[in-house]
């Protein structure tokens, strides 16, 4: 009799490891938020690529649409002025020497283009866009530096 009484003890056993499939519901969670964020970030990175792309082909496409010189110079003096109210709401309304110094004071700091607009080819803006001929040198000369201001100045405002 003693022998059925007696227990057979035996050591003590840990558990087996749980498996890593499925995982714990805050890993879910994790998943989920990273994936939200991924997509959140394309998006806005697609969004902001296509605004890019549309301001670029605003301004070439009126560059581009201009028969003559003449009509090119005002088409940028227009995108210009147009864009300029971004940087202060009054800016399109100066003319003359202040609105040149507007477009020189509005570079970011580059010493090539400090005065590019007041004292260099960008003052074919004051009368280009009235003259009956001007040289396709001037135009080509300012279409760059217009056009990267016009870019700096639409960008700004996202």
């Amino acid at each position: 009799m003693t022998m059925q009484n007696e227990l057979v003890l035996r050591d003590i056993h840990s558990p087996a490891a749980p498996s890593w499939w499925p995982p714990a519901p805050g890993w879910w969670i994790v998943a989920v938020l990273l994936l939200a964020v991924a997509a959140l970030a394309w998006w806005w990175s697609r969004r902001r690529r296509q605004r890019r792309e549309a301001i670029v082909g605003l301004f070439d496409d009126a560059i581009a649409t201009a028969p003559t010189a003449a009509a090119r110079v005002a088409a940028m003096s227009e995108l210009l002025r147009r864009a300029s109210r971004r940087r202060d709401k009054q800016a399109d309304r100066l003319d003359g020497e202040a609105w040149l110094r507007f477009l020189d004071a509005s570079a970011k700091p580059r010493p090539e283009a400090s005065a590019f607009f007041s004292q260099g080819p960008g003052r074919v803006l004051l009368d280009g866009g009235f003259r009956r001929e001007i040289a396709d040198a001037d135009v080509d000369a300012l279409l760059p530096v217009a056009r990267a201001r016009f870019l700096e100045w639409m960008a700004a405002g996202k």
